[in-house]
């Protein structure tokens, strides 16, 4: 496994990020210590760690899902923290996309109108374009003979290869997966693990992937552990 080339260009940078929840309440609890830590271009890097670790917690603000409590995070040359939620939202849905542990799908949708969705909800309706860039994307991902059928009646292998074509419709930078794989058979698993490389490494994707898979993570360029809340060694 090599370390991220620090001669590529930075695309996220997080500095002395911290998250804490039920703020001023006797409950407090402060999840993430002060994380200092910095993706690059071209990126394809494994996160690992403990359950409750904080995680999901690092990459939904890193995904500009959640604010951090204090400190800086910058996301294609944009200082977050000093963003509104409309630009958050903006900067979000044109930079960075998610796959989750539950692909989340509409699934009396069919696949073509689920990855068409995230073109349509950024222009607020449909084109010729929109549905050809989806047919390429479900194409990319082996399912073109499936495109027309709904989510619902399609395998969770099937489900989750939908899932990163929808991802990848907006052609983000960042693309950040949250335990893809956990649901899935170890054949569909290590699909799903090519599939993400795959386009790591022919778009110059920036891949960040949350896995408790050590045969995984050993395959991706570089490993981020992360450990009560701090990104150790």
């Amino acid at each position: 496994m090599k370390a991220p080339n620090t001669l590529k260009e930075p695309l996220v940078q997080l500095k002395a990020v911290r998250k804490a929840f039920n703020i001023g309440a006797a409950i407090e609890t402060e999840v993430l210590h002060g994380i200092d830590l910095t993706l690059f271009k071209g990126d394809f890097c494994a996160v690992m760690g403990p359950s409750g670790s904080g995680k999901s917690t690092l990459l939904n603000i890193m995904g500009l899902l959640d604010r951090p409590t204090s400190g800086q995070l910058q996301v294609c040359n944009s200082e977050t923290t000093e963003l509104n939620d409309t630009a958050l939202t903006h900067l979000r849905g044109h930079t960075i996309g998610f796959v989750f542990q539950y692909h989340h799908l509409l699934t009396a949708f069919t696949a073509l109108e689920n990855v068409m969705l995230p073109m349509m909800a950024a222009h607020g309706f449909a084109t010729p374009a929109m549905r050809i860039r989806a047919q390429e994307l479900i194409a990319s991902v082996g399912l073109s003979a499936w495109e027309n059928n709904r989510a619902g009646n399609m395998s969770g292998g099937q489900q989750q290869r939908i899932s990163i074509a929808r991802a990848l419709a907006m052609n983000p930078q960042l693309l950040l997966a949250d335990e893809p794989t956990g649901n899935l058979d170890s054949q569909s698993a290590d699909g799903v693990f090519e599939l993400l490389r795959k386009f790591n490494r022919e778009h110059n994707t920036t891949v960040l992937f949350v896995t408790h898979n050590a045969q995984f993570a050993r395959r991706c360029d570089s490993l981020i552990q992360v450990v009560d809340g701090m990104v150790v060694p």
